[in-house]
């Protein structure tokens, strides 16, 4: 089947999860969005947005309750199989048949998804040395660490060359140095080969590093969506840091006085959330009460501290529905 020029590789169209009967409650209510051929979205939340529910029924080991989801414009309740074929999925979480090596777990799953003998031997080769887990390739899957048992999981994502690849916090357990590595195959992926990736993650700096747009879910429902950038500046406030040599009193006083929320630490160094436009009238504050400082630091609003705003959002009821 031809794929028009301009079709998303994956669109959600008014998708709902609900659980329950007699006191049912809605995991997944109307969701809607589309991710572009060789995009990176992200999928963010807080614990309990419906992040999880979503992958599971993008992998169609969830029924939706009501909506559709499309792959390259085919619908994965009708092509299932043949949509899947060329769907890649890794979560840390996940789990390998434990008592099988490295290498047979990966055999198994690409004679899955139909690869020749040579293509499925050098491709596993190609992949393990990318992740450093060649030299693994003989160790059952229960021997490995966790990080380990993660680069595994990577290299079966990307094993039968999938058009779309859904990866569920990809660099957990994952040391530093690791972790770019990962972030640079994926973002080769994207660029070299097309692949389109749907990332969730709690790691800001990584999605901020590597998205191209990032969808927010809050009690199942999308909170909001654009570039990271673009998120992280309508959050108003920064935090100015500083260590204070004298008047770190003053500094807590002129903050409580404007009703500025502060975190303090030893060594005279005091954190205070302000709106960026009042820095300077902050400062000023504390220059008339001849408070010395010998380090500031202004950090400005990032992706994460959005994450915080919308997590810190979910005690309030929801929003009132609109008349038609």
């Amino acid at each position: 089947m031809a794929v028009a020029e301009g079709t998303p590789a994956l669109e959600v169209i008014e998708l709902t999860k609900t659980f329950g009967r007699r006191k049912p409650v809605t995991a997944v209510a109307g969701l809607s969005f589309a991710m572009a051929r060789g995009e990176i979205l992200g999928l963010l939340g807080p614990n309990g947005a419906g992040k999880t529910t979503t992958i599971q029924m993008l992998l169609s080991t969830l029924t939706p309750t009501s909506g559709r989801i499309l792959y390259d414009g085919r619908d994965l309740a009708r092509h299932r199989s043949a949509i899947l074929a060329k769907v890649g999925y890794a979560s840390a979480y996940s789990k390998l048949p434990s008592l099988l090596s490295v290498e047979e777990n990966l055999d198994v799953f690409a004679r899955l998804y139909d690869m020749p003998a040579g293509d499925r031997k050098a491709r596993t080769r190609v992949l393990l040395d990318r992740f450093g887990m060649w030299d693994n390739r003989k160790r059952t899957m229960s021997a490995l660490s966790a990080g380990q048992t993660t680069r595994v999981t990577l290299c079966k994502a990307f094993l039968p060359r999938p058009e779309i690849v859904l990866l569920d916090e990809p660099t957990a357990s994952l040391d530093p140095d690791v972790a770019l590595e990962v972030r640079d195959f994926v973002r080769q992926q994207c660029e070299e080969d097309g692949v389109s990736v749907l990332h969730t993650s709690h790691n800001m700096d990584e999605v901020a590093e590597i998205c191209h747009r990032v969808v927010f879910l809050d009690r199942g429902r999308i909170a909001a969506e654009g570039r990271p950038s673009e998120l992280a500046a309508t959050v108003a406030w920064a935090k100015v840091r500083l260590k204070v040599d004298r008047g770190l009193d003053d500094v807590a006083r002129i903050a409580a006085a404007r009703e500025l929320d502060t975190t303090q630490e030893e060594g005279g160094v005091i954190e205070v959330e302000i709106d960026e436009p009042d820095v300077a009238g902050f400062l000023a504050a504390l220059a008339s009460a001849d408070v010395r400082y010998t380090e500031i630091a202004i950090r400005k609003p990032t992706l994460e501290d959005y994450f915080l705003h919308i997590a810190r959002r979910r005690g309030e009821p929801d929003p009132a529905p609109t008349a038609p």
